[in-house]
């Protein structure tokens, strides 16, 4: 599931503006812990405040208008969800996001409010991954997975580039 440079180069060329390139930015701390250079990829300034909604932007862009029309359902606790739905509202279409019923209520909130249908199941990821799975074999909804799609992958590996094109000469770079 490793996407190619060129996956991912055509994922940077359809971020469109409202992906933004997020800065890297120098941690005198870090920097100082480690004797190394360190620097942090701002991605809390994207709009949902998480990488997430790269991987989730792409993959809804390159759904067909049939795929659009039936509409979209993941499964998330957080950033996921606040990505897809995000994405799902700047291309108008339907979005259910099943979320574990211990989510962040503000997390929830926050999925709502990019217009969301919202529904709390189970007590895990595993668990709300199903109800979503259910959700999109009786609708037709697409499945936007969190992490198993190399789509979402190849978007959120445009990290990367950005990282080389503002520090060609990076020895290292750490990924949590």
């Amino acid at each position: 599931m490793n996407p190619t440079y060129s996956e991912i180069q055509n994922a940077n060329s359809m971020r469109g503006n409202e992906v933004k390139k997020t800065p890297l930015v120098h941690s005198p701390t870090f920097s100082d812990l480690t004797g190394s250079e360190i620097y942090l990829k701002a991605e809390f300034q994207q709009k949902t405040g998480s990488f997430k909604m790269r991987g989730a932007y792409y993959k809804i862009k390159l759904l067909s208008s049939n795929e659009k029309k039936h509409g979209v359902v993941a499964a998330s606790a957080g950033n996921h969800a606040q990505g897809v739905a995000f994405a799902s509202s700047l291309e108008k279409i339907p979005c259910t996001i099943v979320m574990p019923k211990n989510a962040s209520p503000s997390k929830v909130s926050a999925t709502k409010g990019y217009g969301a249908n919202v529904i709390l199941e189970g007590i895990n990821y595993d668990e709300s991954s199903a109800k979503a799975k259910e959700i999109a074999q009786e609708t037709g909804a697409t499945m936007i997975h969190a992490f198993d799609d190399p789509q979402i992958i190849a978007a959120q590996g445009v990290i990367g580039l950005e990282i080389l094109e503002d520090l060609p000469n990076v020895d290292e770079i750490y990924v949590p």
